[in-house]
C-alpha cells in the first residue's frame, strides 16, 4: 500500500457535467480527498450489504446473486463526460486481461450509476453502449437512493455536489466471494496489475494450503500468471517451474553419483 497522500492524488477525481445533487457532504464544503481516502481504506474488510438494483435491461438485480466468486464494484454518474470514462476504460483494460487468463465466469463487474435522478436504466445502457463495454459478467446498474446511500456507506464511497458536477474519489472496490470488501484500486488509470494481483490472491488462494493437489495447482498458476508489460498483457510463464525442475534433477543426479562413489569407497574389499 502506497502512502496516504499518494494514494489521495491518484484517486481524487473532479466530475466534470452539471448534475442534481445527492451528496454525502454539504455543496458549499470544499472536498477533503485525505479524509475521503481513509474512509475507504477503513471499508476494507467490511460486509457489504444485500441491495435491489435494477440493471440496463430492467432486471431486477440483488447483490446475493453475485456470491461465491469475487465481485468488482465501480460507482459513475453518467452525465460526467471525463474522469468516470476513463475510470471505465482503465477497468475494462484490466478487466479483458484478467478474463483472458483468470476465466469469462471467475468474477463479476458492476457498475452502478450513484446519480439517482439521471442515472436511470436507459442512460446506464447508453453508457455502456458508449464506452464499448462488450465482456460478459459486467452489468451497469442503477439504484434508488437510499440503495444508493447504504451501498456507499458499504464500500466507503465519499462524493459530494460541486459546481461541475460531484467530487469524488476514483475508486474500484473489489470484493471477495462472501461478501467482504478485500481492497480497494485507486486512480483514474490505473495499471491492469493493480486489480488482477488481488484477483489472482482471491481466486488462487495465495494463503491456501499446499496439502491437496487442487492448493498445489493454484499456487502454481498464482505465480506463473505474470504481467508482461512489453505486451500489456498477462500471460501464463512457467519457466520457473521449468528451471526448478531441471534443476532439481541435476542435483538429483550429482547426489546420486557422489552416494555411488561413497559406497564404492567404503565397501569391504574395495581399493583405492
Amino acid at each position: 500500500m502506497q502512502l496516504k497522500s499518494a494514494l489521495a492524488a491518484l484517486a481524487f477525481a473532479i466530475a466534470c457535467a452539471a448534475a442534481p445533487a445527492l451528496a454525502s457532504q454539504e455543496a458549499d464544503e470544499e472536498f477533503d480527498e485525505h479524509a475521503a481516502l481513509a474512509v475507504s481504506q477503513a471499508a476494507i474488510g467490511r460486509e457489504v450489504g444485500n441491495y435491489d438494483l435494477m440493471s440496463s435491461d430492467n432486471t431486477e438485480v440483488d447483490l446475493r446473486q453475485f456470491r461465491g466468486k469475487p465481485l468488482i464494484v465501480s460507482m459513475i454518474y453518467t452525465s460526467c463526460h471525463h474522469f468516470c470514462p476513463m475510470i471505465t476504460e482503465s477497468l475494462y483494460r484490466a478487466v479483458d486481461g484478467a478474463r483472458d487468463v483468470l476465466g469469462e465466469d471467475s468474477f463479476t463487474v458492476v457498475t452502478v450509476g450513484f446519480d439517482t435522478r439521471y442515472d436511470t436504466p436507459k442512460r446506464m445502457a447508453a453508457y455502456s453502449r458508449s464506452r464499448g463495454i462488450d465482456l460478459p459478467g459486467w452489468i451497469f446498474v442503477s439504484a434508488s437512493e437510499q440503495a444508493v446511500g447504504e451501498l456507499t456507506e458499504d464500500t466507503g464511497f465519499i462524493f459530494q455536489d460541486s459546481p461541475y458536477g460531484y467530487d469524488h474519489l476514483a475508486q474500484v472496490t473489489l470484493i471477495d466471494a462472501t461478501g467482504k470488501i478485500y481492497t480497494q484500486v485507486y486512480g483514474t488509470a490505473f495499471e491492469p496489475p493493480a486489480l488482477i494481483e488481488p484477483l489472482k490472491d482471491l481466486l488462487f488462494d495465495r494463503n491456501g494450503s499446499l496439502a491437496s493437489l487442487d492448493g498445489l495447482l493454484d499456487r502454481i498458476r498464482l505465480f506463473c500468471t505474470v504481467y508482461d508489460p512489453r505486451q500489456d498483457r498477462y500471460k501464463f510463464d512457467y519457466s520457473i517451474f521449468v528451471g526448478l525442475f531441471i534443476g532439481a534433477m541435476i542435483l538429483l543426479a550429482i547426489a546420486f553419483v557422489l552416494a555411488r562413489n561413497i559406497i564404492r569407497l567404503w565397501r569391504p574389499g574395495t581399493t583405492g
